[in-house]
């Protein structure tokens, strides 16, 4: 037999096996990517007998939410499994703008950033709930799909904010049950520019706790 031949033979056996493993090795890589993708923002699964409610300890006083896992589910069980961490206490309300909303849940008295794990919720924005007074919804950047920890409360309706056809809006979780005077006066509370950011109290509106009232 030709020696040639036998090496030519030899070595298109040997890119066949190379790229069956190439293939291999892409099937496993694009299956990792696949589940790694599947869990973005996966929080835990809870099966709701009522709705959720919680109270924000603050230093203005509480303010108890009516969670709406119905509407928004994944961004319920986000915020559920911030709770159970005690995620929250310690942050401040940030950014707080009269005659629009006031927001809290990312960062510390200072405004020093709080870090936390890569837990993006996918937006529920079309879920027919509106910005509305004293609604609760998620914030985010320009990603539809960014929302994670922060969290605003409307003190006037924003329907600037709601869902629009081609254009996902602010998901709406929950809305305030109690505790409207706290919010007024979180609202009304003096402000400057602190740290490049606006809207920062001038006087840190703390959250000692955030407690989960009725767990099922």
């Amino acid at each position: 037999m030709n020696a040639s031949f036998v090496y030519r033979t030899l070595i298109t056996k040997m890119l066949r096996i190379l790229v069956v493993c190439v293939c291999y090795a892409a099937l496993a890589l694009s299956a990792a990517v696949a589940s790694a993708a599947d869990s973005r923002g996966q929080a835990s699964e809870r099966a709701f007998s009522e709705n959720p409610r919680v109270v924000i300890e603050t230093t203005e006083g509480n303010i108890e939410i009516e969670l709406l896992p119905k509407f928004a589910p994944k961004h319920v069980n986000n915020f559920l499994d911030l709770v159970e961490k005690d995620f929250y206490s310690g942050l401040i309300f940030h950014r707080v703008i009269p005659n629009f909303m006031i927001q809290a849940g990312g960062y510390e008295v200072g405004v020093k950033y709080r870090t936390h794990d890569d837990n993006m919720v996918p937006n529920e924005s079309y879920n027919g709930l509106k910005n509305k007074r004293f609604s609760v919804a998620a914030a985010r950047t320009d990603d539809p799909d960014s929302a994670d920890t922060q969290f605003y409360i409307n003190v006037v309706d924003n329907p600037f904010l709601d869902a629009q056809p081609n254009k996902p809006g602010y998901t709406v979780f929950g809305r305030v049950i109690d505790g409207f005077d706290a919010v007024e006066r979180i609202e009304l509370t003096d402000t400057h520019l602190r740290m490049g950011m606006a809207g920062v109290p001038e006087q840190p509106i703390v959250i000692s706790a955030v407690e989960w009232l009725n767990p099922q």
